[in-house]
């Protein structure tokens, strides 16, 4: 199944127009020195707070709870945006943002799970993510565990490789509705695919829906589509890679 929540021609809403609170984006701007990833990071913005302002049932305080939600960033060459987050929900104390990759620093370039409190995987090579979260999806299964839900951000161009593809079939086949992928779509992938990116998860028995990827109301909603026995994606519609 496919659905479109809000016309594509939305995305162009300004940071502050889609809800961003101000304090976010000072918290941003600490962040300093990969200016070269700075569209990688502002691409996933919207869909992070949403993601830890409404959706997630994780916080600081239930990091290693059993039943929290997972979330993994399988974008990592991006994580500006997701320290910021995770700094504005206290996970991380803010003057972490003013050093980043630094001598002493916690926060690298790519975030790593043994350093940054409540980051659930290390993430580097694109194409990781979806594969981890499909591992983490049965590994909860596995154990019995019902509740959590397992959240995955991948951007458009990561999804050429093959690794994904495979999770993706997987996923479907068995059933994993406990699994929800976020593709971040900012038009940067060299190649496209017939039907659209809901479509690469659609033909392996996935339900989809693509939003305006800055509205959050709509964001929320796709997220809150997900159906029983079948793994869910939401593909977030941005303005071109610059």
């Amino acid at each position: 199944m496919t659905t479109t929540a809000t016309a594509p021609g939305r995305t162009r809403q300004t940071a502050a127009a889609s809800g961003l609170p101000p304090e976010l984006g000072a918290l941003l701007r600490r962040l300093t020195g990969d200016e070269k990833h700075a569209p990688s990071a502002h691409s996933t913005l919207d869909v992070l707070w949403v993601l830890y302002d409404r959706v997630l049932r994780v916080s600081p305080a239930s990091v290693d709870d059993p039943d929290r939600d997972r979330f993994l960033l399988s974008k990592g060459h991006g994580p500006a945006a997701y320290y910021a987050v995770l700094a504005a929900k206290g996970f991380v104390p803010e003057h972490w943002l003013d050093d980043l990759a630094g001598p002493e620093s916690r926060l690298g370039h790519h975030p790593d799970r043994m350093l940054v409190p409540g980051v659930e995987i290390g993430t580097g090579s694109l194409g990781h993510g979806l594969g981890l979260g499909v591992g983490t999806a049965l590994g909860l299964r596995a154990q019995g565990v019902a509740e959590p839900r397992v959240y995955v951000l991948l951007g458009d161009a990561e999804l050429d490789e093959g690794s994904n593809h495979e999770a993706m079939a997987y996923a479907g086949a068995t059933g994993l509705d406990r699994l929800t992928a976020i593709v971040v779509d900012n038009h940067s992938a060299s190649h496209g695919w017939p039907g659209g990116i809901a479509s690469r998860f659609t033909v392996h028995g996935w339900t989809a829906t693509t939003v305006d990827g800055r509205d959050h109301d709509a964001i929320e909603t796709a997220l809150a589509a997900a159906r029983p026995r079948q793994p869910h994606v939401v593909v977030a519609v941005v303005d071109p890679k610059q």
